[in-house]
């Protein structure tokens, strides 16, 4: 059996997950159980280039934020699905998540390069609003905790994927993260106006 090299093997993830098909946020599935939540960040194309953008722009920056910035996304989403639960309205999630699409990619694609921090308050942003979104779909039961727990568990292998896909472009293929970081702020714009 011959081997594919890691930079084919994490291009050809980051096109498969590009290549599913998008579905609303609200109400889209089930949302009782555990499988149901590990499926949903799976079924969108929205979900999967920011929770991929947010891999990439960490394998990008490099060092603590590798681990810091894709804590800081699920830490926040698990937040932010709670005041889902509990009612509490946040304004502007729908268009916000609309803008962490672009606002992601764009970050991605110009290689922006801001300390750690900074870097966390901005994903911590959107996180809470993707978590919102869902956490008003969610039942305050157990099965409604256990779709939590497996939406987090598939966002962070998502975060993974683009972290592994940007390590594994290395230096030398930087550029394709940038592209791929370019297709996720187009597919936003796309998004955004009603063309996907």
């Amino acid at each position: 059996m011959a081997k594919v090299p890691l930079k084919t093997a994490a291009l050809s993830a980051l096109l498969l997950l590009v290549a599913l098909p998008a579905q609303a946020h609200v109400g889209a599935g089930a949302t009782s159980s555990f499988a149901a939540g590990f499926a949903h960040p799976l079924s969108g194309l929205d979900h999967m280039a920011v929770m991929v953008a947010v891999g990439l722009w960490a394998a990008l920056k490099g060092g603590r934020a590798l681990w810091a910035w894709p804590a800081a996304f699920v830490g926040v989403m698990l937040a932010g699905g709670g005041l889902g639960l509990l009612g509490v309205p946040v304004p502007f999630v729908e268009p916000g998540i609309l803008a962490s699409v672009v606002a992601l990619g764009l970050l991605v694609a110009l290689a922006v390069d801001v300390p750690v921090w900074a870097g966390a308050l901005v994903i911590g942003l959107f996180a809470l609003l993707h978590g919102h979104a869902h956490g008003t779909e969610v039942p305050e039961t157990a099965a409604g905790l256990e779709y939590m727990a497996g939406f987090a568990l598939a966002t962070a292998l998502l975060h993974g994927v683009g972290i592994a896909a940007g390590l594994g472009f290395g230096q030398r293929f930087r550029g394709l993260a940038r592209a791929a970081g370019a297709a996720c702020a187009a597919l936003g714009v796309g998004l955004a106006f009603g063309m996907i």
